[in-house]
């Protein structure tokens, strides 16, 4: 067993095993958080902690996750040519508030009507809103420098902070007796701010000095990413949504989707601590001209992708219809049929994920926007059709992910044959003996 435990840990991109605690912690968080509250409020509250739980999880993701991914690539790229990352994080933070004030405009600007639209007139949990995305930000911003340093270390940490204090808030909150959406909805805006609070000392110890960034490599692929982020969040979260939007009464669907959801994408929280190493790993043998450590790191990171989907997908459709009436206290309104088909698309998404991460390090972000548009595409055009709104929307969502990884590996195949970074533009054949590989210095 130990042996077969070295191998995959061995098979993962350095970094992955000193993230997975702190994303684990993390995502059981989302599982508590959504099920204390499920216990606690009403039908008609919970519907609200629904739709403000899945706006932060795509808008807000959509918006400044993207920072995150521009910052561990360029962070890991200069470290493997030997730069200090305090021009990048001294820029990226002006970036950061400014795209952070300009959706707090938006959200005080349209407060009324998106009250009115998507939480039943009440403002305060537009004010939630704004609090949540306010911690995106500044998380997102602080993992991506730690990530690109690979100081994974303080990452998990700070990933397991927010967790451990979304837990706990929610306990709280259930404990004091508090019923409203408001209470159960600015917990996500409390605990990830206190999470970097926590980090920010090693933040500050990781960087150093390094040459100035000009803003052009910082902004220049991050409107196009920004926009596929979006888009990818379109497809994984549009269920929830559309529900809204197509039966906006039904308040047992809304809520019996969302449960189900996070539960079909259980794999996904997992994937979760591949991403910020598997990004900065193939930063740096792409930038160190190491092709063969490339390719095998991509068709590495493939197999266990598939592993995590069976091992997810298999439970979530045998069992998910009575867990989330269990673990949430939603009604019984889906059936084992539609777990299968959140199972086929939360695996889809995940290879989408990586494949996009590939192109990402090739800076071809805008092939990676236009695979993630067909995507959308597809996932519009089954959500419009008629028949049932529960399968339409399902459906949708694994159509929508099998059709951009299609995308991905057909651009691949045609752009960058055998998906190997040398045929791509990028630093050339300069040798990776002695480079050393973002991620590999841990606390």
């Amino acid at each position: 067993m130990k042996s077969l435990l070295s191998r995959l840990t061995a098979a993962l991109p350095p970094g992955t095993v000193a993230v997975a605690g702190g994303t684990v912690v993390l995502g059981a968080a989302s599982y508590v958080h959504l099920g204390v509250a499920g216990h606690s409020l009403s039908t008609e509250e919970m519907a609200n902690v629904s739709v403000l739980w899945t706006i932060v999880m795509s808008v807000g993701i959509g918006v400044f996750f993207p920072v995150e991914q521009e910052l561990t690539r360029i962070v890991a790229a200069r470290a493997v040519l030997g730069g200090g990352a305090a021009p990048v994080l001294r820029r990226a933070t002006v970036m950061t508030s400014a795209m952070l004030g300009a959706t707090l405009l938006v959200l005080a600007l349209g407060a009324g009507p998106i009250a009115d639209l998507l939480f039943r007139g009440d403002r305060s949990l537009v004010v939630a809103l704004a609090g949540a995305f306010t911690g995106m930000a500044v998380c997102y911003l602080t993992r991506g420098v730690l990530a690109g340093l690979g100081r994974f270390g303080a990452y998990g940490l700070q990933l397991a902070l927010d967790g451990g204090l979304r837990i706990a808030l929610a306990f709280g909150c259930a404990l004091a007796g508090l019923d409203s959406a408001l209470a159960f909805s600015l917990v996500l805006a409390v605990a990830p701010v206190v999470a970097v609070l926590a980090t920010l000392p090693a933040l500050l110890r990781a960087v150093g000095p390094g040459e100035p960034i000009a803003w052009r490599e910082l902004t220049g692929g991050l409107g196009l990413l920004i926009c596929s982020t979006l888009l990818s969040q379109v497809v994984v979260n549009a269920a929830v949504m559309s529900t809204k939007l197509l039966a906006p009464t039904d308040s047992a669907l809304i809520a019996a989707l969302l449960s189900a959801l996070v539960l079909a994408r259980v794999p996904l929280f997992v994937f979760g601590s591949l991403q910020a190493s598997l990004l900065g790993g193939l930063t740096a043998a792409y930038t160190a001209g190491d092709r063969a450590a490339f390719s095998a790191m991509l068709r590495r990171i493939g197999v266990v992708v598939g592993l995590l989907g069976l091992l997810g997908g298999v439970p979530a459709t045998a069992l998910g219809p009575w867990l989330i009436e269990v673990l949430f206290g939603a009604e019984p309104v889906l059936g084992s049929f539609d777990f299968f088909l959140l199972s086929v698309g939360t695996v889809a998404y995940m290879f989408a994920m990586v494949l996009g991460q590939a192109l990402m390090v090739f800076k071809r972000h805008n092939l990676q926007l236009l695979c993630w548009a067909v995507g959308t595409a597809v996932l519009a055009g089954v959500t419009f059709a008629p028949g049932d709104v529960a399968l339409r929307v399902i459906l949708a969502y694994a159509l929508g992910s099998l059709a951009t990884v299609l995308g991905m590996l057909t651009v691949l195949r045609l752009r960058f044959p055998g998906a190997d970074p040398g045929v791509a533009e990028g630093p050339g054949d300069q040798g990776a003996e002695g480079a050393p590989v973002a991620g590999a210095v841990r606390e």
